[in-house]
């Protein structure tokens, strides 16, 4: 049996620990990844700086992580999309209501995934660059395609337009990257926004307009750019976006919003304090107003939980019928880039650090020997 290494969460507020861990064989539908490379994710720092404020479910220790790419090195008696050597990514979920917590957290060498949340990784596609995949695409798409979220048609290899618009607000995040893509190849035409560096990365991705977030005219700069089209949907991606999401989609006569992050930033949070208290404040409050507007507008605004798509058809449509063939002919892009910031699991903490010092465009990776 291998042995197995982890970095642990030990309890609230505490720095990563590098540390032995289990090694778990896979249930009948799962497959164990010997993990090559990892990424860091927002959920990550709010875990770990909150204490229980968030996957209050979770015990300690714990194995936080959502992103994995490497070999498979067991697979499950029912498993039939892969076998033993192949090279994957995947979308770990030991953070999620239900799971094995230890065995399915990202952060270690060997981690146990479901079948139905992996891919095969083309030859010519590093597992560096493939990790920042997997939680950013999965809530994009969970956003984009669940009846209960934006109900858009789903992407196909010659997607015939639908001649509506997707709004995305914050397309040069993870998930708005992915979002970008997932929409196109669903036949929309994608208005978002970007800073003005990205804007030429914005419309490789295949988005049609690309506005800056930060000037006072990008809401009426794409209400206008809409032009009297059906819009399907807007999706809010990044602090503080789900007010211009709204008031897009009231301009626009849009009905639904999907909401992917807080409008307050968790940022400099360390434990229940007063800064915690007046951010869960303006959190709550803010929300409220929100509501009410849309209220007014008959517009639905729902939050986005990434994992969500493990319970209904937008996960095999994703992971087993579009993004096996999408990568492996070129189709698709991997977005944002990855910024390897270091070798071995003891990487894993200072990567957090980084990312809540702020990082734009790029996913922070860990490579793993």
């Amino acid at each position: 049996m291998p042995t197995n290494t982890a970095a642990w969460l030990a309890g609230r507020y505490a720095d990563l620990t590098v540390g032995p861990a289990p090694y778990t064989a896979p249930g009948a539908t799962d497959i164990v990844i010997r993990n090559r490379a990892l990424a860091v994710n927002p959920l990550d720092t709010i875990k770990q700086s909150t204490g229980d404020f968030m996957y209050r479910w979770l015990p300690y220790p714990a194995v936080l992580g959502e992103d994995v790419a490497g070999e498979v090195v067991e697979v499950g008696s029912a498993v039939t999309r892969f076998r033993v050597g192949d090279r994957v990514l995947a979308y770990a979920v030991g953070m999620e209501k239900g799971r094995d917590h230890a065995a399915e957290g990202g952060f270690q060498h060997y981690t146990v995934a479901r079948e139905q949340l992996a891919a095969p990784l083309p030859p010519d596609l590093s597992f560096e660059d493939a990790v920042v995949l997997p939680l950013g695409i999965s809530t994009a798409a969970s956003a984009l395609f669940q009846r209960d979220q934006l109900g858009l048609r789903h992407p196909s290899v010659t997607p015939q337009p639908t001649g509506q618009v997707v709004v995305v607000w914050g397309g040069a995040t993870s998930v708005g990257s992915n979002a970008i893509q997932l929409a196109v190849a669903a036949g929309y035409e994608v208005l978002t926004t970007a800073s003005p560096h990205n804007h030429d990365r914005m419309r490789r991705l295949g988005a049609a307009l690309a506005v800056d977030y930060a000037s006072p005219s990008a809401v009426p700069n794409l209400v206008a750019a809409v032009a009297g089209r059906t819009v399907a949907g807007v999706l809010a991606v990044g602090t503080g976006s789900a007010e211009p999401a709204v008031t897009i989609a009231a301009a626009t006569g849009a009905k639904r919003v999907a909401m992917a992050s807080p409008s307050v930033s968790f940022a400099g949070i360390q434990g229940v304090n007063v800064h915690f208290l007046r951010t869960m404040s303006r959190l709550v409050g803010g929300n409220i107003a929100l509501q009410a507007r849309c209220l007014v507008h008959g517009i639905r605004a729902r939050f986005v939980w990434g994992s969500s798509l493990m319970t209904n058809e937008v996960g095999p449509m994703l992971w087993a019928d579009y993004l096996p063939t999408a990568l492996a002919d070129g189709r698709y892009q991997l977005a944002p880039a990855a910024e390897v910031v270091g070798v071995g699991l003891e990487q894993v903490q200072p990567a957090l650090d980084a990312l809540r010092r702020g990082v734009s465009a790029r996913k922070l990776v860990v490579s793993l020997v």
